[in-house]
């Protein structure tokens, strides 16, 4: 999620005289140069000069907000609100004991206008990019019904489980993503460090090569003299791709569809798209939040464009008065048992439970995948590295062999 210049953290250094008369100096990180006033002036200091400065790169990075500040902020908030302390009091202890400077600025702009009398929802929205639509929406109710604690502890609780969701899709693609950059980098070193010397070895030999290690010298001679041009060629390739991808929807449509064919891979992403908007549309519609409301939400949080897309549809459906089960079956994007499921729960009135029965169901499922990925990869694995690894080292061997039957 990008942040805007406006809402960007900056380092401030001010001057001034302290309340026994004495000059004083410093510099604060800071979203804005009244947040920096205001606390000087809880200090008692009198400001002579600020002066807004740069951030380095690693300050940035140090005290940037992420998805999981806001999840344990979160979870905080939801703790001490259901132990009776107020609001603002929250908001303020939160801010005075988190290390990070982005966090306390957000805090502090949330817990002022609350003090002025704002909404807690609309000073979260005015307050930081951070708080999605589904978080301020979920928060709203809870006003609204007067039980804020129930929807910061539906949020937190919500939160916590997409993050593990998030957590085991990343394990899922680390292990196969290692695995070739490790194969591509040891062929590169084969191509470029140890061919060469093989090539010099068959010089010697003064006889015909076969055919498959004539290839592979020519792809060696190739890597040797484009490879940077090749890096530079793919990375420009990325990059050009990414920026079509960005700005093109039926692109990144079609990327989406691709990404879930992708063998086992394909199916984890699936899976977890279903589960989080399965979570999603639960939360939100259990909160008491109107089912196309809900699902206008929960489309935005799939992950996935195909099922972005797909909760679309079943949004416009549902709006002109098809059943949810069967505007979801018309997408061609869900599996039997959830719309089994879904229908159920339509019928019974508890859609909501039966949502969380299937996000546990599915999440239980990638969670299943991941901790069996490498036994379900490893047949795939063998074979990928026995062709481009092996090959390159029987396509060094084969002259030998051939000299050794002729010597024979």
């Amino acid at each position: 999620m990008t942040v805007s210049s406006a809402t960007q953290l900056k380092n401030y250094r001010w001057r001034g005289i302290n309340s026994t008369g004495k000059k004083v100096s410093g510099q604060m990180l800071a979203l804005n140069e009244v947040e920096v006033r205001d606390k000087l002036k809880e200090q008692h200091v009198s400001i002579k000069k600020i002066k807004r400065g740069s951030v380095s790169l690693l300050t940035k990075l140090t005290h940037r907000v992420n998805s999981k500040d806001i999840t344990l902020l979160t979870r905080q908030l939801a703790t001490m609100l259901t132990t009776g302390v107020p609001i603002v009091q929250v908001l303020k202890l939160v801010a005075d004991n988190h290390r990070k400077a982005e966090m306390k600025s957000i805090l502090t702009q949330m817990s002022k206008g609350v003090e002025a009398g704002t909404p807690m929802s609309k000073a979260m929205r005015t307050a930081s990019v951070h708080f999605d639509a589904l978080y301020v929406d979920l928060v709203a109710t809870g006003e609204q019904s007067g039980n804020l604690a129930e929807a910061f502890e539906r949020l937190a609780t919500y939160r916590e489980k997409s993050e593990q969701l998030r957590a085991k899709v990343i394990k899922a693609l680390i292990y196969p993503t290692m695995v070739l950059v490790v194969a591509m980098g040891v062929s590169y070193l084969m191509l470029t460090m140890v061919i060469p010397e093989f090539e010099s070895m068959f010089k010697g030999f003064g006889a015909q090569l076969p055919w498959f290690t004539q290839k592979v010298l020519l792809l060696s001679h190739w890597i040797q003299a484009y490879s940077l041009w090749l890096v530079v060629t793919l990375c420009a390739l990325c990059y050009i791709g990414r920026l079509i991808r960005k700005q093109s929807d039926i692109i990144k449509l079609h990327t989406s569809r691709l990404s879930l064919k992708i063998p086992v891979i394909g199916e984890v992403l699936s899976k977890a798209s279903i589960a989080k908007f399965s979570r999603t549309l639960a939360t939100s519609f259990s909160a008491g939040i109107p089912i196309l409301s809900s699902l206008k939400t929960s489309g935005k949080t799939s992950g996935n464009t195909h099922y972005q897309h797909a909760i679309d549809a079943v949004y416009r459906d549902t709006a002109a008065g098809v059943p949810m089960y069967i505007a979801m079956r018309n997408t061609h994007a869900f599996p039997e048992m959830v719309l089994q499921m879904v229908m159920i729960g339509e019928e019974s009135g508890k859609l909501d439970g039966m949502l969380n029965k299937v996000a546990s169901i599915y999440e239980f499922e990638v969670d299943n995948t991941v901790d069996n990925l490498g036994k379900i990869l490893e047949p795939l694995i063998i074979v990928f590295l026995g062709v481009v690894v092996g090959g390159l080292v029987v396509a060094m061997y084969l002259p030998i062999f051939n000299l050794m039957s002729v010597l024979g």
